[in-house]
């Protein structure tokens, strides 16, 4: 299931698990399926946003490798 399950998808059942725990409705054993399942949830979202953020990373260049940087001067608009 976790695979299967988008970073937004995982979000919105978490948010709805916590609107339920908050509610305060649920019988004891629903509360702790509930908490469960939110917490299947929340790896996931840590996962794809690990994931993404593994994707983005931008490793740090030597400073030799590196261009120097050009002073701009003009004016801002």
């Amino acid at each position: 299931m976790n695979q299967e399950l988008t970073y937004e998808r995982a979000l919105e059942l978490l948010d709805q698990k916590l609107k339920a725990l908050e509610d305060g409705d649920l019988s004891l054993d629903e509360a702790l399926t509930a908490v469960d399942e939110a917490r299947t949830y929340l790896r996931v979202c840590h996962d794809r946003l690990e994931e993404a953020r593994k994707r983005i990373e931008v490793r740090p260049e030597s400073k030799e490798a590196r261009p120097e940087a050009k002073e701009e001067t003009g004016t801002l608009l």
